[in-house]
């Protein structure tokens, strides 16, 4: 899993209109593919009376996954340009469609290329770029003589955390980026000198600042 990686935080759009033609440039988060192909066949829909629905998706950790559709337009100059928006971002995990409602205007093969991007740009802008930061779930079980030290040292580290648990015991949910975890670990451990018990669990990805 990637320690970290650049994608957009919700579905958006934004319009802009060039030489009287409307180009809206449409954004969604993905998984897979299948989420990918299933967003652009909802936006097709929903503008089925467009001259062109183009689009481009980059997916997996490695970008893996890459496709792009002219829709119609001359080759290159709407599929390929909105693919390098993402590309030069330097997102993933995420499909674009920009949406073009003909207005009488030919734009020529570099004017296309120039409005697809820039509906790209608007849809990443619309669907806000954030990072997503690789956490690691540290459960941290302590006696309640040792609560409010740990919470003190936890704050001041800056530790993010998440639930805590009151049972006989305490059991707070630390969030440590996963590649500081086992220095995590350690720390917690020499700061309860060895009376906690710690326990590891998931592996899960959260919005930086969250």
């Amino acid at each position: 899993m990637l320690e970290q990686y650049r994608t957009v935080r919700s579905p958006g759009s934004r319009e802009v209109v060039i030489r009287k033609s409307r180009f809206i440039g449409h954004v969604m988060p993905v998984d897979n593919e299948e989420e990918a192909m299933q967003f652009i066949e909802d936006i097709k829909k929903q503008h089925r009376n467009a001259t062109h629905n183009c689009s481009a998706y980059m997916i997996g950790e490695r970008d893996e996954i890459q496709r792009q559709s002219d829709d119609g337009e001359p080759s290159g100059t709407a599929g390929k340009p909105i693919l390098e928006v993402i590309r030069n971002q330097q997102v993933k995990n995420v499909a674009i469609v920009v949406t073009r409602y003909f207005g009488g205007i030919m734009l020529g093969a570099g004017g296309l290329i120039r409005a697809y991007a820039d509906g790209a740009v608007l849809a990443l802008e619309a669907g806000e770029v954030i990072t997503r930061v690789l956490r690691r779930e540290v459960f941290v079980q302590i006696d309640y003589t040792w609560l409010g030290k740990v919470e003190n040292e936890l704050r001041a580290k800056g530790t993010k955390t998440g639930e805590t648990s009151f049972t006989d015991t305490v059991t707070l949910l630390c969030l440590p980026r996963n590649d500081e975890g086992d220095a995590f670990v350690a720390w917690i451990t020499d700061l309860t000198q060895g009376q906690a018990l710690v326990t590891e669990g998931r592996r899960l990805y959260f919005s930086e600042g969250e």
